[in-house]
């Protein structure tokens, strides 16, 4: 299953994990992310629609890196994937509240990936408390073959 492990700069020795599982969140991300590219997936549907019709800008929740470093470019990624987070706590605010709103088309996406809500919601918060801390966050995931 695929997960979200979260970086802290500086490091946080109770730096805190997700309760959730992530796996809905590294599918979300990854089509999102793919929807610049033309994907129809429906996740990569639902970030267009939350774009769009809700105004929210994604780019703090897209940015996100592979933690499997197996090229010099992989390793740069890693690098620029820090960033603030503040922005990316609200970021996650809008969305959950997106998803949580009335739009049909939202709500089927949220019951067709239950685990999704939640570790948005849980990510918004963790990132909130980093924000507090003056620290930065970096958002990687991983491929457990396990």
């Amino acid at each position: 299953m695929p997960r979200i492990i979260l970086d802290f700069d500086p490091p946080q020795p109770d730096a805190p994990e997700f309760e959730h599982g992530t796996s809905d969140l590294v599918y979300f991300l990854s089509w999102a992310y793919s929807a610049r590219f033309g994907a129809s997936h429906e996740l990569s549907q639902a970030a267009l629609i939350l774009r769009g019709e809700f105004k929210i800008d994604l780019s703090t929740l897209l940015t996100f890196a592979d933690r499997n470093v197996e090229e010099p470019e992989d390793q740069d990624i890693l690098d620029r994937s820090w960033q603030d987070a503040g922005p990316l706590a609200q970021c996650c605010e809008q969305v959950t509240r997106a998803l949580g709103s009335d739009d049909e088309r939202l709500c089927d996406l949220a019951a067709a990936y239950p685990g999704l809500c939640p570790s948005i919601e849980e990510l918004g918060g963790i990132a909130g408390r980093t924000a507090e801390r003056g620290s930065r966050i970096r958002v990687t995931y991983e491929m457990d073959e396990g």
